[in-house]
């Protein structure tokens, strides 16, 4: 038996329970597996608090995104040291009087009626016709009895078309009672068709044209024709002196709220609404009121129309909601004073506070304006519209929520005038996007920002040429597929001194 307390024990036990002194290399290697474990445990729960974060309901429209830089929010989009020209040849010849004239009844709201009698104009030229100053459309939806006057700087047409076309404001007297030539001249047609409806001048001294819109091609003609349309649209067509000066000073009040601000095309009335067979989100009494408007609206050519597929296939405007979620991921802050360019919205103030929920600071023209100032243009649907589109050329931004006449209109012009930033939504790709936030497969963050912004990265009015027809598409139905000259006048009427964008 061992004697615990000798002396050669207790020595031998206090080495036993000594530690024995590390090395440095052992000491190294702790610290190292230390630091590593706690960047593991850093990391880990930063993970965590991302996910939940990005997980928690966004009721105030704040998105979890990175700050985006105001030049890449606001700048237009870099021109290539693009221009408009739109001066005649040198083989363009100055128009001489005619005894042959043109009659025209202009149809639709205030831009197809702009674009179609710039049509008009350019088919004078061609037919070597006097023009008369149009009749403007007062049987349309909005039934709105305005004169040409009371729109457009009447004299101002007349005179700075003069060298293009001789251009009247009545028809002469001798002539008001002769038998006229009743033509709906053919869509999208080309010089050599008008070359041909000359024949008509051989019985007939007057050709009333029934239909306006669209009745030029959008390519393929002379450049002296397409530069007259820009000539017609983008300086002659200019508003009446009431109407500019009204524009202008609700433009500067704009800038003193906030300086920079958007333009929103918010095309969310009844009559779109009604016509496109959109429905989503509404109620069931409001879906069946806008279908009894479109089977009761006789020149409405469609009368059943599936709503789900309008939306999957891009054709409906995007709801007040939807432009409000697509502009913050787009990296605009709630602040953003945003202009709304449009009639009554249908569903009224329920449906924008959900656009209000993301962009409070929101303005139409009668907050604006004076009830005085606009007395004038009470019950003038076609005046008002003006108004909303000079707003939005002047915009720093222009949005429209769907491609209608002005939309297109809006945007073409943007590019004439030095491409200024115009974003035209992708529907059909967001509404596939929405629609993942909606079941939950997708949460507002920066994930979601980033996949919008790369889908609108082409889309914000850059130069470009215009878009011809669809592929496999044939014979005139082609025509209806090609992107609008008016919507982008490149490059008959913008150009550089290379002649070509590089």
């Amino acid at each position: 038996m061992v004697n615990r307390g000798s002396s050669h024990y207790r020595a031998s036990l206090t080495s036993r329970s000594l530690p024995r002194k590390a090395s440095p290399y052992a000491i190294t290697l702790y610290i190292i597996s230390l630091f590593a474990f706690s960047i593991f445990i850093f990391l880990f729960n930063t993970r965590n608090i991302l996910e939940e974060d990005e997980q928690k309901p966004n009721f105030s429209g704040e998105f979890l995104s990175e700050q985006i830089p105001e030049e890449q929010l606001w700048d237009a989009p870099f021109s290539y040291g693009l221009q408009s020209c739109i001066k005649p040849t040198a083989k363009y010849k100055a128009a001489h009087g005619s005894d042959r004239y043109i009659t025209v009844r202009s149809n639709g709201g205030l831009n197809q009626m702009r674009t179609g009698i710039s049509d008009m104009v350019a088919v004078a030229r061609i037919m070597n016709a006097t023009l008369v100053v149009p009749q403007l459309d007062k049987r349309s939806f909005w039934k709105d009895s305005s004169t040409f006057s009371d729109i457009f700087d009447e004299l101002h047409f007349i005179e700075s078309l003069k060298r293009d076309v001789r251009i009247v404001k009545e028809l002469p007297k001798n002539l008001e009672a002769v038998p006229r030539a009743r033509k709906h001249f053919t869509s999208w047609s080309g010089v050599g068709y008008y070359e041909e409806m000359k024949q008509l001048w051989k019985e007939y001294q007057v050709i009333h044209v029934a239909k306006s819109d669209s009745r030029l091609a959008n390519n393929n003609l002379p450049l002296d024709i397409q530069r007259l349309r820009c000539r017609a649209l983008y300086h002659a067509l200019r508003f009446s002196p009431p109407i500019e000066s009204l524009g202008k000073k609700l433009v500067e009040r704009l800038r003193t709220r906030g300086g920079r601000y958007i333009a929103l095309h918010l095309r969310y009335e009844k009559d779109m609404l009604s016509f496109t067979g959109c429905t989503y989100g509404l109620t069931d009494a409001e879906s069946e009121e806008l279908r009894i408007m479109r089977e009761t609206t006789n020149h409405w050519k469609v009368k059943e129309i599936n709503s789900r597929e309008q939306r999957i296939g891009g054709f409906c405007p995007l709801t007040p909601k939807e432009v409000g979620i697509f502009l913050r991921a787009l990296g605009y802050p709630p602040s953003t004073l945003i202009y709304i360019a449009a009639g009554e919205i249908y569903g009224g103030n329920t449906r924008l506070s959900e656009l209000m929920s993301y962009f409070p600071n929101i303005v139409f023209k009668e907050e604006l304006a004076t009830k005085e100032e606009l007395e004038a243009f009470t019950g003038h649907a076609s005046q008002t519209a003006a108004l909303d589109y000079i707003i939005s050329i002047e915009s720093d931004v222009f949005v429209p929520s769907h491609s209608g006449n002005m939309a297109r209109t809006v945007e073409g012009h943007r590019r004439y005038l030095g491409h200024r930033k115009t974003i035209n939504p992708d529907r059909k790709g967001l509404v596939k996007i929405f629609d993942k936030l909606e079941t939950g497969q997708l949460k507002e963050g920066s994930s979601y920002s980033f996949l919008v912004r790369q889908m609108h990265e082409n889309r914000q009015g850059a130069p470009r040429k215009r878009k011809g027809p669809m592929q496999g598409i044939k014979g005139r139905a082609r025509f209806r597929t090609e992107e609008s000259f008016y919507e982008n006048p490149y490059p008959e009427c913008i150009c550089s001194s290379k002649g070509r964008l590089e």
